[in-house]
């Protein structure tokens, strides 16, 4: 007696793989419903293959540290140089060679959701966790980019133990002794790399929803600084917070606008 097609359904969602054989059965069926929940099983099992190979491949930066001996590599990167408010984050991660990378990607291709699981699992699992935090007033005087250095110099202070060899995303830090390897869009090729932007934006969207409980009127839990058309609506009406980047040019015309017409709020009075 042949299976329903409910019993073969649950049957496919139990297995881990089936047999050569047992999919050719399900393909070649008369019933055009076990061919359909043959096909999309065949769709699944691409796609786990295809995220396998993804998660070996970004190790493979990892791999060539430890293959000469540096075991102990930290990933850097950064959330937060384009926003016109609130601080720069960088992060450094040290992952162990058993990390579960399953799922493990560039903070920006991830929902908020996933980003919060991998944060826990990245804060159990990792060797060492750093977070440096530079915030409007020092961008304002050093740059962004320079802002963002120390925030990296500042993450990585943090580490213990200390890393053997550093993978950045993009960049090279200046003002560090330890070998290191700028990467582009390293945040997509790298494990520890992909860990440091998961901590790195999680860490500054949970610092951008608390300052949006000070200043409510500017919807910082929504667009986390950056300068959506809300966001600059809200900076025309009220003037900069102390968060706002004022060497940032929409901070700054709106800045000088107001100043011209006079009704410029004074700092920290929208909350």
């Amino acid at each position: 007696m042949k299976r329903t097609i409910p019993e073969i359904k649950a049957w496919l969602q139990a297995v881990d793989t089936l047999s050569p054989e047992e999919l050719q059965e399900l393909l070649t069926d008369d019933r055009v419903g076990v061919r359909k929940l043959a096909e999309s099983y065949q769709r699944e099992q691409a796609r786990k293959q295809k995220e396998r190979e993804r998660v070996a491949k970004m190790w493979q930066y990892e791999r060539e540290c430890w293959s000469n001996g540096l075991t102990l590599v930290a990933g850097v990167d950064e959330a937060g140089r384009g926003p016109l408010a609130g601080p720069v984050v960088a992060a450094a991660v040290i992952l162990p060679p058993t990390f579960d990378a399953t799922g493990l990607n560039d903070s920006k291709q991830l929902s908020e959701e996933m980003r919060t699981v991998l944060k826990q699992r990245i804060e159990q699992e990792a060797l060492a966790v750093g977070v440096g935090i530079v915030d409007a007033a020092h961008i304002d005087k050093h740059n962004i980019l320079q802002a963002t250095y120390h925030a990296m110099r500042i993450a990585l202070s943090q580490l213990t133990p200390s890393p053997q060899a550093i993978l950045a995303d993009a960049v090279k830090i200046p003002g560090v002794d330890i070998p290191q390897q700028g990467i582009v869009k390293g945040d997509s090729l790298s494990h520890s790399i992909a860990a440091a932007s998961i901590i790195a934006k999680t860490t500054r969207d949970e610092w951008m929803k608390r300052a949006a409980q000070m200043y409510p009127a500017y919807g910082f839990e929504q667009h986390m600084g950056y300068g959506t058309p809300e966001h600059l609506e809200a900076l025309c009406r009220f003037g900069p917070t102390p968060l706002h980047r004022r060497s940032f040019a929409p901070v700054r015309e709106v800045i000088e606008n107001i100043g011209v017409q006079g009704t410029l709020f004074a700092e920290g009075s929208i909350r």
